[in-house]
C-alpha cells in the first residue's frame, strides 16, 4: 500500500501571549513572557500567586450567551483555535466532501473549571441542589470535537485523545495516519486547556511542579535555568489543518510544511518524573525521524517539552545527546514554554505551530529567562537562549512528553 503526504494548511491559536496565530509568532520572536497575576480568582492564599492567562478575553466576541452557557472555557477556546485554522486553509469550498473530513482534538483534563464550579454549588447545597443540565456535556473531554464537527459538519473520524501533556502530540499523530492511509482527506487537529482554577493551581503546588517565583512572575517560567522551580500554568487552545497532499494541491491550498514522522512512546517508569535518561523521548524521536526517512544528521531544530521543571529538563537534553552524538550540538533548541506557559493538554498543538512557522520563517524563538547555566545540564547545547535566532530550517521536531510517562514527537519539513 502507497502511503499518503500530509501537510499542514491551516493554522489557529489562541494563547497567553496572542489571541490569534500572527500575535503569537510576533511575541514568540520578541521574547514576550505572558505569565502575570492570576485574575480569575484570589489566589492570595495559595503558593503561587500568577500564571499565563488568555489576555483581553470575552467570550461573548465569538458566542452568543445562549452558546456560552454550553461551554466550559477549554471548548470555548479550542473552537476559536479552529476556526481560525478552517478560515485560513480556506477549507470550506462547495466541492469539500464532508465525509472525509475529521476532527480529533485533545484536551489533558476537560471541563476542569465546570466540574470545579459545580461541585462547588452543590457543596454549598447540602446535596439538595440541581445540577447545570449542560453539566456532563460541558465537562467530557471529547465534546470539543464534538462541537467542532457539529458547527461545521464534518462527518469523518471524531474523537479526542488524552495523555496529560502529550495529548494534543497523540491527535496530530493519529490525524496525521489516518491521512497517510487514505481514510481522510482533511482533519482538524489539536487540543484545548482551561485549568487556572483553584484546583489547577492548588494541585500543581500540592505536586510542587509549579514555579512560586511570585515576586518576578515574568522570568518564572526558565527551561533549563539552574535556578529554574517549576513550570508556569497556561491556557488556551491550538489547531492545524491536516490534509492529504493531493487533496489540497488540487484545491490551491496555501501548504506550510510536511508531516512527515510521528513517535509515540512510554517511559514506564513513574507517573510524574520522566525516565531519568530521557529513554521514552529519545525513543520517541528516534521513531519519528525513522519514519520521515531522513538521517538524524537532517535536523535542524527541535522544540523541546523543555517545561521548567527540575527533573524534566536533565532528561530531555540527555536523551537528545545520547540519540544525536555529535550531531546534537548542531541542532537549535528552544522551549516556547518560556513564553506562553504550560498548555497541559493544548501544549503540542501550540507548539507545532510555532515549529511550522520556525521552519516557513528560518528563524528559531528563543527560549528567554536564561540567566545561569546548570552544571547537570550539557551547555554546549544550543538553547537558543534569551534571543531569536536565524538559520536556514528543512527539518524539525516538536516534543510533548505528559504525566504517566507519554511522549510524542512529531517531524515536520519545509515543503517544496
Amino acid at each position: 500500500m502507497e502511503l499518503k503526504r500530509v501537510v499542514i494548511t491551516g493554522l489557529g491559536a489562541l494563547t497567553p501571549i496572542g489571541n490569534t496565530v500572527d500575535e503569537l509568532w510576533n511575541s514568540l520572536l520578541s521574547g514576550v513572557s505572558g505569565a502575570a497575576g492570576i485574575t480569575r480568582f484570589d489566589a492570595s492564599d495559595f503558593k503561587t500567586h500568577f500564571a499565563c492567562e488568555i489576555k483581553d478575553y470575552d467570550a461573548l466576541k465569538y458566542f452568543d450567551r445562549k452558546e456560552v452557557r454550553k461551554l466550559d472555557p477549554y471548548a470555548q477556546y479550542g473552537m476559536i483555535a479552529a476556526d481560525e485554522a478552517i478560515q485560513d486553509a480556506s477549507l470550506l469550498t462547495e466541492s469539500l466532501d464532508k465525509n472525509r473530513v475529521g476532527v480529533i482534538f485533545a484536551t489533558g483534563i476537560g471541563g476542569f473549571t465546570t466540574f470545579l464550579n459545580e461541585a462547588a454549588e452543590f457543596g454549598k447545597s447540602d446535596g439538595k441542589s440541581r445540577f447545570n443540565p449542560f453539566f456532563i456535556p460541558k465537562i467530557i473531554g471529547d465534546i470539543a470535537a464534538g462541537h467542532i464537527s457539529i458547527k461545521y459538519g464534518f462527518r469523518g473520524p471524531n474523537y479526542a485523545t488524552t495523555s496529560a501533556c502529550a495529548s494534543a502530540g497523540h491527535a496530530i499523530i493519529d490525524a496525521f495516519n489516518y491521512i497517510r492511509l487514505g481514510k481522510s482527506d482533511a482533519i482538524i487537529a489539536g487540543g484545548a486547556e482551561a485549568g487556572i482554577n483553584p484546583a489547577g493551581i492548588g494541585g500543581f503546588n500540592s505536586m510542587h511542579a509549579i514555579s512560586t517565583r511570585n515576586d518576578d512572575p515574568k522570568s518564572a517560567s526558565r527551561p533549563f535555568d539552574k535556578d529554574r522551580d517549576g513550570f508556569v500554568l497556561g491556557e488556551g487552545g491550538g489547531a492545524i489543518v491536516v490534509e492529504e497532499y493531493e487533496h489540497a494541491i488540487k484545491r490551491g491550498a496555501k501548504i506550510y510544511a510536511e508531516i512527515v514522522g510521528g513517535g509515540s512512546t512510554a517511559d514506564a517508569h513513574h507517573i510524574t518524573s520522566p525516565h531519568p535518561d530521557g529513554l521514552g523521548a529519545m525513543l520517541a524521536m528516534k521513531q519519528a525521524i525513522e519514519e520521515s526517512g531522513e538521517k538524524l544528521e537532517a535536523v535542524d531544530h527541535i522544540n523541546t517539552h523543555g517545561t521548567s521543571t527540575p527533573v524534566g529538563d536533565i532528561a530531555e537534553p540527555k536523551a537528545i545527546v545520547e540519540l544525536f552524538g555529535e550531531h546534537a550540538y548542531k541542532i537549535n533548541l528552544n522551549s516556547t514554554k518560556s513564553m506562553h506557559g504550560h498548555l497541559l493538554g493544548a501544549a503540542a498543538a501550540v507548539e507545532i505551530i510555532a515549529t511550522v512557522l520556525t521552519l516557513k520563517n528560518d528563524i528559531v524563538p528563543p527560549t528567554i529567562n536564561h540567566f545561569t547555566d546548570d552544571p547537570d545540564i550539557d551547555n554546549a547545547l544550543n538553547f537558543t537562549f534569551n534571543k531569536a535566532q536565524k538559520r536556514t530550517v528543512n527539518f524539525a521536531l516538536s516534543n510533548s512528553f505528559g504525566f504517566g510517562g507519554h511522549n510524542t514527537c512529531i517531524a515536520i519539513k519545509k515543503f517544496n
